[in-house]
């Protein structure tokens, strides 16, 4: 095997030379209403975290991310803030939430929380007040009021449409409509209102004090719009370039919000981190993952990748470059939240594409709407890619974000009956698009369908399947070639082979085969073909799969050690 070129992303986060913990974490996702539910009321909470604290520890993980567990009355999943200094008290108090924080500091776990800076809840403090204020009102101001078309105002101020389907503006009883590009119950804010800025700055001061290592930014490019009169079509904001001076995303000037936010990171010691959710062109991920801005942006691509080898090779060799050119280092994630599992996208068929190789459908989407049935799900090929893919994944430079419950190969739950459902998506679609309720549900901590699953005694907030016996917890530790077994023997090594961030790609001859090397010798192999592939004089470390002595079967990754191949 020859060495075909030598991609490397910035040198300073070796683990050896004091470089910051976030640029090769490996971040675990919980969701936190359906982790583990402490109180029995069908709700996953923040001492259920804690219970488990354990077992997060047992995972190897560097950090938790927390999804939003702010007081909301849940019309977007808990995005929907109503206090962004408090806690649902459906999930505790201010007391658990140091609790929970303490309990993961003592393992050597950071905590990594949700901020959703471009919209609060209709239910506010500050909406609130908005509404009876009137027009002209400095509490309207800190969100975006219009007036309506027509004599009489009527009329919405544009033909927008939210992300959730349906008119962005919703009218209120003086007549006046306010912008949400999310669900009507997310009234976007006005960033040009100083109030706004510094009460947001106070949020961040207000949870970093309480032990908060970092933040993930909720849709980060949304944040700085330009509504000056006259307000484009619909129509027009397509055609409108995504140059850093649109009307709605992506606008340059939401990077001085960020630059702002940089300064209260680097007031403590050690500075807190942030990453950005920011859907942008890739030339401009750079801006948000800048040292003087967020410091680190996500990489989806993983996410819209089929289970392919030319496909994983251009998203690692773009993020590398992208990376290198922000200083900071690439994030890689596989599932989260707001997708289709990855163990059931990579047991359907490949979804449609463009001509520009983007997915012309969300994944698994007709799947889901048949309720499971159509077309047929290949189970166990999809946790065998799955596996492989994870192992690829974890080998790359950057840092690497799980999901909850993947760690158990869990498939995506596709039969939910419409009176259980929660996502805004699918009341808003009347039903088209079904949402992402599937990949929320809560997770089996014992093989017993009693008491949930082992998530609570109280049932669950959305409905658990029988299947979930053979994914528990407590099934998977009883087998040592579990996937989650797997996970952590492969974090556990992880954590003493991800000491730089250089990565050599090997040529192996095959188009189906990817392998590169890491600076200290470590390789990873991965077979995404239908034939074996021949290894040889290999010390393997850790495969995805059983394997014979020198040969990787189809759809497996294999990690070898020093001195092999």
């Amino acid at each position: 095997m020859s060495v075909t070129e030598q991609s490397s992303a910035p040198r300073d986060g070796d683990r050896t030379s004091g470089a910051p913990w976030w640029r090769q974490a490996v971040v675990y996702q919980i969701y936190p209403r359906s982790f583990a539910d402490a109180n029995a009321d069908g709700v996953g909470d923040l001492p259920g975290i804690t219970s488990r604290a354990d077992y997060l520890e047992s995972l190897h993980i560097d950090a938790v991310w927390l999804s939003p567990f702010y007081p909301s009355e849940l019309a977007d999943g808990g995005y929907d803030v109503a206090n962004y200094r408090d806690i649902d008290p459906r999930l505790g108090t201010l007391d658990d939430f140091d609790d929970m924080v303490e309990a993961l500091h003592s393992r050597s776990i950071k905590v990594v929380v949700d901020i959703v800076p471009n919209h609060t809840s209709d239910q506010h403090a500050w909406f609130q007040e908005a509404l009876t204020a009137g027009r002209g009102s400095t509490a309207r101001d800190r969100y975006i009021f219009r007036e309506g078309q027509g004599p009489d105002g009527s009329r919405p101020p544009t033909d927008w449409e939210s992300m959730f389907g349906g008119p962005a503006w919703t009218q209120v009883t003086d007549g006046q409509w306010y912008l949400h590009t999310f669900a009507r119950e997310q009234p976007d804010l006005n960033w040009a209102h100083r109030e706004v800025r510094d009460d947001f700055l106070n949020t961040l001061r207000f949870w970093s004090d309480r032990g908060v290592d970092g933040f993930r930014v909720d849709v980060a490019h949304a944040l700085t719009k330009d509504l000056s009169e006259p307000l484009p079509s619909r129509a027009e904001l397509e055609t409108l370039p995504f140059d850093g001076n649109h009307p709605l995303v992506d606008r340059d000037d939401v990077h001085e919000v960020y630059a702002e936010w940089r300064q209260v990171f680097d007031s403590y010691d050690p500075p807190r981190t942030a990453v950005a959710e920011a859907w942008v062109h890739k030339a401009r991920v750079p801006l948000y993952a800048s040292p003087e801005g967020l410091g680190q942006a996500f990489n989806f691509d993983l996410l819209q990748a089929d289970f392919d080898a030319s496909q994983f090779e251009r998203v690692v060799r773009e993020n590398l470059e992208l990376a290198e050119a922000s200083g900071s280092s690439s994030t890689w994630v596989l599932s989260n939240h707001d997708v289709t599992r990855h163990a059931t996208r990579y047991g359907l068929p490949h979804p449609p594409r463009e001509a520009d190789g983007e997915p012309s459908v969300k994944h698994g989407l007709e799947w889901i709407r048949s309720g499971g049935t159509n077309p047929e799900l290949d189970w166990m090929g999809g946790e065998r890619r799955a596996r492989a893919a994870t192992l690829f994944m974890l080998g790359l430079p950057g840092s690497s974000y799980l999901y909850q419950g993947e760690e158990l190969g869990l498939h995506e739950v596709a039969a939910l009956p419409t009176a259980a459902r929660q996502d805004p998506a699918f009341f808003r679609s009347a039903g088209a698009d079904l949402g992402r309720d599937g990949c929320r549900v809560p997770l089996p901590w014992s093989n017993s369908a009693e008491e949930a699953f082992g998530f609570g005694g109280g049932g669950s907030h959305l409905p658990q399947p029988a299947w979930f016996t053979r994914y528990a917890v407590t099934t998977e530790e009883e087998d040592p070639d579990s996937t989650l077994c797997l996970y952590r023997r492969a974090l556990e090594l992880r954590r003493s082979l991800q000491t730089s961030e250089d990565l050599e790609w090997i040529s192996t001859g095959d188009p189906e085969v990817l392998h590169y090397r890491r600076p200290n010798g470590w390789e990873v192999i991965t077979n995404f073909g239908a034939e074996p592939y021949p290894l040889e004089g290999v010390n393997v470390a850790i495969a995805s799969t059983g394997m014979e002595e020198e040969v990787l079967p189809s759809e497996a990754t294999v990690w070898l050690m020093p001195g092999s191949a």
